[in-house]
C-alpha cells in the first residue's frame, strides 16, 4: 500500500483548476494572457483591450474596442448613494473602503438579480469601470478635494489620473499608468483571484466573489508591498545619495528584515513584469525630475541580487512609478485591484460557465481517532 505525498503547506504546486486565461511558467520567467506573451500586450495593447482579451480570449477588432470603451465610459461615473456612502465611512484603511463601496454597488446594479451569463458579463464591465472611479475618488477626497467626473474622451488609464489629479496627464504618464495596468490584470491562482473563484463557485454573485477577492488582496501577505518598497524609499529621502540607499539596505539585511519587493513564489527568474516598469520607473523620474528614486530602487536592487540572490518583483518598481505619478502611497494597494478586477472577474465568469463546487479536504494531523468521551465530573 503506497503512503498518499504530505500536501505542501499553502496549496504550493497544487493544481486546482484548468484555466484557459493566464500561462505562467516560473522557471523561464514567462506570463501569458490568453497565449499572448505579457512583453507583446505591455509594449502595443491599451488595458481595454487586455480587458476584452481576458473575459472573451482574443483580441477585440477596432469595432469591438470602441463597444467596450463605450460601455466602460457609461459605467465610470458612480451611483450617487455610492459617493454619499463613501463621504459617511471613518477614515482608514483604504482597502476596507474598497471592499465596502464594492459590495454597495451590489445594490445599485441593474442587473442586480440577473445572473444570466449576459447579465453577468455587463456586471464585469460595470465593476472594472466603477472600481477605477471609486479608487480615484477616495484619493480625491483624501487629499481634502471633491469628485472630479470623469471625462468620457479620456480612456481608462488617462481618466484614473485626471480623477486624482485634477489635471489631465501627459501621453507619458497615460502610457506608463495604462502600462502598469495592463502588467496587473491577471495571474493566475494568486490568492484573491482563488477567493473569487471559490466564492463563484458556490453560486453567489459576481459583486459577493469580488469583495470575497478584495478582501484577500488586503491581506499583507498578498497586496501592499509596493507600499512598503516607497515607504522604504522615502524613510531613506529623496536628497540621500545611492550609497546612502545601500547602506541602510545593508544594515536591514544584517538584522535579517525582508526587504520588499523582492523574491515570487512563482518565478525563479526576473518577474517579467518587473522589467517594463524598472524603464517605466527610469523614465517617468527623468521626465519629471525626479531621478533619484530609480536610482536609489536600481542601486537597491543589485545589492539585493548579490547579497540575497533574490530578484525584483512586479512590486518593486511599481511604487516608485506611482509616486512619480502623484499617486498617494496609501492607494497603492487600492490600484491592484483597478487592475485585477479585469482577471478576477475573467475567472469568475469562467467558474460560472464550468462550475462544480470547490471543495477541497484536509490532512487530519489532530489526536487520534476515536477520543473516550469522559462526562464533566471526571476531567
Amino acid at each position: 500500500m503506497t503512503t498518499a505525498a504530505k500536501p505542501k503547506g499553502g496549496l504550493e504546486d497544487t493544481v486546482a483548476t484548468s484555466s484557459a486565461i493566464c500561462y505562467l511558467d516560473g522557471e523561464q520567467g514567462v506570463l501569458a494572457y490568453c497565449g499572448y506573451d505579457i512583453h507583446d500586450l505591455a509594449r502595443y495593447a491599451t488595458f481595454e483591450e487586455v480587458c476584452h482579451l481576458l473575459w472573451h480570449r482574443r483580441l477585440p477588432t477596432r469595432a469591438e474596442l470602441g463597444d467596450l470603451q463605450a460601455q466602460l465610459t457609461s459605467a465610470r461615473v458612480l451611483p450617487e448613494p455610492v459617493l454619499r456612502l463613501m463621504r459617511a465611512l471613518p477614515a482608514g484603511n483604504g482597502m476596507d473602503a474598497l471592499r465596502t463601496l464594492t459590495s454597495a454597488l451590489g445594490h445599485y446594479d441593474s442587473d442586480a438579480v440577473d445572473n444570466s451569463p449576459q447579465a453577468n458579463y455587463r456586471k464585469a464591465v460595470r465593476l472594472t469601470a466603477q472600481i477605477g472611479s471609486i479608487v480615484a475618488t477616495m484619493g480625491r477626497m483624501n487629499a481634502g478635494g471633491g469628485p472630479i467626473q470623469p471625462d468620457p474622451v479620456l480612456g481608462h488609464a488617462a481618466n484614473f489620473l485626471y480623477m486624482i489629479t485634477g489635471e489631465r496627464p501627459s501621453g507619458l504618464a497615460t502610457r506608463a499608468f495604462d502600462v502598469a495596468l495592463v502588467l496587473h490584470a491577471d495571474h493566475e491562482l494568486n490568492a484573491s483571484t482563488f477567493a473569487a473563484r471559490v466564492a463563484a463557485a458556490t453560486l453567489t454573485d459576481v459583486h459577493s466573489a469580488i469583495v470575497a477577492a478584495i478582501g484577500t488582496l488586503k491581506g499583507p501577505l498578498h497586496g501592499g508591498a509596493n507600499a512598503d518598497v516607497m515607504q522604504m524609499l522615502l524613510d531613506i529621502g529623496a536628497g540621500s545619495s545611492v550609497d546612502k540607499a545601500e547602506e541602510v539596505v545593508r544594515a536591514k539585511l544584517a538584522r535579517k528584515e525582508k526587504i520588499p519587493g523582492f523574491g515570487h513564489r512563482v518565478y525563479h527568474t526576473e518577474d517579467p513584469r518587473a522589467t517594463h516598469l524598472r524603464q517605466m520607473s527610469r523614465d517617468l523620474g527623468q521626465r519629471a525630475g525626479q531621478p533619484a528614486w530609480f536610482e536609489m530602487s536600481q542601486r537597491i536592487e543589485a545589492l539585493v541580487k548579490t547579497e540575497k540572490n533574490l530578484n525584483a518583483n512586479v512590486d518593486f518598481y511599481s511604487a516608485s512609478t506611482y509616486y512619480v505619478l502623484q499617486i498617494p502611497v496609501d492607494l497603492f494597494t487600492p490600484i491592484f485591484a483597478v487592475s485585477r478586477i479585469s482577471g478576477w472577474t475573467a475567472h469568475v465568469l469562467e467558474q460560472y460557465a464550468n462550475n462544480r463546487l470547490i471543495r477541497p479536504r484536509a490532512e487530519y494531523i489532530g489526536p487520534p481517532y476515536p477520543q473516550r468521551y469522559h462526562p464533566l465530573e471526571e476531567r
